[in-house]
């Protein structure tokens, strides 16, 4: 038997009892579906969650069929809500401070370039649909590592649909963000604005929303509740 440490990260910790990693002991030769099993096993109060839950292997998503080693890194997560290098500059990150748009905009901004598309989603206080409620602050977290490589996988999609961009910024705040706080900015520059900055930004979070492991916990007056997305991964075929 070999034991494998599991991160959990949002609704998942929460249902563990607040435990942001656990200790599974498996056989040699044994897969992530031999995991998810055992996880349920000793954590009964997961076994809804295991049916959506989706795994990563060294920052990377994994499927049942895994063969899972000694001391690989392992996290378990719900749905969310690795690129080429670049000469252009980029900038993705997860980070804790303020977003600078002008900051981050002038890293991303080159003697060529003439035009930027910048999207900037931010904290709601009011939502008036879906059903309408009130918001008091929002808790985001994300599993980092990977968070940041899946940021390179996008910027390096949106370079093979966009040849024509120069800089991409990417970068999504967590912790604790009250209403009217930015939250997250995409950013792009060319050199014309008819190069195709606008359908990259918007490409970008919806890609950063799809797949990225970022979660937040909507609080409000009534209570707090983890806000979790619908995509799950499929293997390549």
């Amino acid at each position: 038997m070999k034991p494998i440490q599991v991160m959990l990260f949002a609704t998942l910790r929460e249902l563990a009892g607040g435990q942001k990693s656990i200790e599974i002991k498996l056989p040699d030769g044994a897969t992530v579906l031999d995991l998810k099993a055992e996880v349920t096993r000793h954590y009964p109060g997961l076994q809804t969650a295991m049916q959506t839950v989706l795994v990563a292997v060294n920052r990377e998503y994994a499927f049942d069929d895994v063969v899972l080693k000694e001391g690989a890194e392992v996290a378990l997560f719900p749905p969310v809500s690795g690129g080429s290098a670049s000469e252009y500059p980029e900038l993705l990150a997860i980070t804790d401070d303020e977003i600078d748009i002008n900051a981050l905009l002038d890293q991303i901004t080159l003697p060529s370039t003439g035009a930027a598309a910048v999207f900037s989603g931010m904290v709601r206080g009011i939502t008036q649909r879906d059903p309408p409620h009130e918001t008091l602050y929002l808790e985001y977290e994300a599993y980092r590592p990977m968070a940041e490589a899946v940021m390179r996988q996008i910027a390096g999609e949106m370079r093979q649909k966009w040849p024509s961009l120069e800089g991409i910024a990417m970068v999504q705040r967590v912790g604790r963000l009250y209403p009217r706080t930015p939250t997250v900015l995409i950013a792009c520059t060319a050199a014309h604005r008819d190069t195709g900055v606008f359908e990259a930004a918007r490409y970008g979070i919806d890609r950063l929303k799809e797949i990225v492991p970022i979660w937040k916990r909507e609080v409000g007056p009534k209570g707090a509740v983890w806000v979790e997305g619908e995509h799950i991964p499929r293997p390549s075929r």
